[in-house]
């Protein structure tokens, strides 16, 4: 994170549009839940969303971060990517997502590293709050597409 480009308090002055690229990527608290696998039960509804612990063969299982952030639509063209015109379509991202909280006028969940300012303290709260797929998930290149619905897991909600 380069403090330089990030304005002070950024996320409680300006709306989601408004935000430089530096803020945005900011927000984003590294806990991997959107690159899990996942079932929309209603496509009409955006919050009835169930959880794999299967991840995408980007994501590095054991540190829960793209090994390809960069580079990773060219490796997986279906990878979203988050923008604030798509994130009311997006509510089937884990509840402690920063980007969530802020479009819906909430704060940022106490562990975060905008507020903390220290990635030991942050990792500690994730833990603490049950939050990041590091170490919870296997990447989809060892899981058969035909096993997915067997492992739904319950510890990441919408």
């Amino acid at each position: 994170m380069d403090d330089e480009q990030l304005r002070p308090n950024f996320w409680e002055k300006y709306t989601l549009d408004q935000l430089t690229t530096a803020e945005w990527e900011a927000l984003c608290d590294g806990c991997g839940g959107c690159c899990l696998e996942k079932f929309l039960d209603d496509p009409e509804s955006p919050y009835e969303v169930e959880y794999t612990d299967v991840a995408c063969k980007l994501l590095d299982c054991s540190t829960g971060y793209c090994s390809n952030y960069e580079n990773r639509q060219q490796f997986v063209p279906e990878c979203v990517s988050l923008t604030a015109d798509k994130l009311p379509d997006m509510m089937w991202l884990p509840s402690n997502c920063a980007y969530k909280l802020i479009y819906l006028g909430e704060g940022l969940p106490k562990w975060h590293l905008l507020l903390t300012q220290d990635i030991e303290l942050t990792k500690q709260g994730m833990r603490e709050d049950g939050v990041g797929v590091a170490g919870r998930c296997v990447s989809e290149n060892q899981v058969n597409e035909d096993d997915l619905e067997d492992r739904i897991v319950r510890w990441i909600q919408a």
